[in-house]
């Protein structure tokens, strides 16, 4: 058997990047040589192993045949005949097509040194069309490595564009696209991931709830860059600024959906688009079966933003009214997630990427007092309306007490 290492860790290496998970392609091996030396088989599509001692992954070589339509229309062959070169035919992109061997040599039969350093995004073969995952995978890695300088070939956006208008991307599991799309959060320029996927048109199709903000205007005293979809992807931008968490980038991507709902004739203004957002926001969530920590975050920053940007101007019973709905004990972590969304709502417009956001500071405080609020021992006898009256009034009492705290800071 011989035995190379592959995809990424050879492409991260060449690029000079921290090496993550290490993937070996198994040349003149069988599912019985493998066992006998020890190896777990893992694989159930095709047969995959992890090495006894590491736990890294071994795949045995195989070519793909399309035999029906989709992610799952593929067969399968691996076999002692299947050799490194078909093995490498059968990738995405040419810069995850090259091997390495035992003593370091690099096999590379598609160019994907001369495209790491050109920084081109190239796909291997026209058999690239044949695997709608590939329009996501390639689209996060445009995000992940655009601070790395590194661009889509123009015949490879052709390719995802076709299979786009095929209709292969109806065949995608929701949770196939979730994962990749939650692996875009964790890039650094995860608006880039959204704005590849649209430029072949795979936006629309995916998730059309964002699509439909392209073209809708909003205030420009508000939002210098005019267009809602734009805005998105400027938060987006600012999002992994603030937090790298992918929470915060689902919370970002989602609350302003409801603005592609606004009749004509209300625009550039946008009465109510919080409620809205916060619906649609959970109608993606329950199609891509998203977890629930990203949908409640996500609801909550749809639904009280506005609430967020404006907390400092209100009044204590302004606050003290929206506050008391919020789940500020039993989702704390959700609500903190949430102020970092808005925060990175704030900052996505021309202008306002620096500017101070004390209301995240200053609700992120209020949010830490009011947990500590209880009633004492003797007041849980009281009748249920005096012990709810109590407890109203330590909520205006804190609030009172952080604002003259946070403004004395300042």
């Amino acid at each position: 058997m011989e035995i190379y290492l592959v995809g990424g860790a050879v492409r991260d290496r060449l690029l000079g990047l921290p090496v993550g998970e290490r993937d070996y392609v198994v040349v003149g091996g069988s599912p019985h040589l493998m066992i006998e030396n020890g190896f777990r088989p893992v694989g159930r599509d095709f047969p995959v192993f992890l090495h006894p001692e590491t736990g890294e992954e071994y795949a045995l070589a195989r070519t793909e045949r399309k035999k029906g339509r989709g992610y799952h229309g593929f067969s399968f062959e691996t076999g002692t005949g299947v050799t490194l070169i078909d093995d490498l035919a059968r990738r995405d992109l040419t810069i995850n097509a090259i091997a390495e061997n035992a003593q370091g040599e690099l096999i590379d039969p598609h160019g994907g040194r001369a495209d790491l350093a050109a920084r081109i995004l190239r796909h291997v073969s026209p058999a690239f069309v044949e695997d709608p995952l590939r329009v996501l995978r390639v689209a996060r890695f445009a995000a992940r490595f655009r601070d790395l300088g590194f661009t889509l070939a123009p015949e490879t956006r052709i390719l995802m564009t076709e299979i786009v208008r095929r209709g292969e991307l109806d065949s995608l599991p929701p949770e196939r696209i979730w994962q990749e799309t939650r692996r875009a959060f964790s890039t650094t320029h995860p608006e880039v991931f959204f704005a590849t996927l649209r430029t072949v048109g795979a936006l629309g199709v995916l998730i059309p709830e964002l699509d439909a903000l392209f073209g809708i205007p909003q205030e420009a005293e508000l939002h210098p860059e005019i267009d809602a979809g734009e805005h998105i992807l400027l938060a987006l931008a600012q999002s992994v600024r603030i937090d790298s968490d992918p929470v915060v980038g689902y919370a970002v991507l989602t609350h302003d959906l409801g603005k592609a709902k606004t009749p004509r004739a209300f625009w550039p203004q946008h009465p109510d688009h919080a409620r809205s957002s916060a619906l649609l926001s959970r109608t993606l969530s329950a199609r891509l079966r998203v977890p629930n920590d990203y949908r409640i975050t996500a609801e909550l920053t749809a639904h009280w933003h506005l609430e967020v940007h404006t907390c400092l101007d209100q009044s204590i019973d302004q606050l003290a009214i929206w506050i008391g709905e919020l789940p500020y004990r039993s989702r704390a972590g959700n609500l903190i997630q949430a102020l970092k969304a808005c925060e990175a709502d704030f900052r996505g417009r021309p202008g306002y990427e620096s500017r101070p956001y004390p209301q995240r500071p200053f609700l992120e405080q209020l949010f830490e007092a009011l947990r500590s609020i209880r009633l004492e021992p003797a007041e849980y006898d009281w009748p249920l309306a005096e012990k709810k009256k109590q407890l109203n009034m330590r909520l205006y009492e804190t609030i009172r007490k952080v604002r003259t705290h946070c403004a004395s800071a300042s």
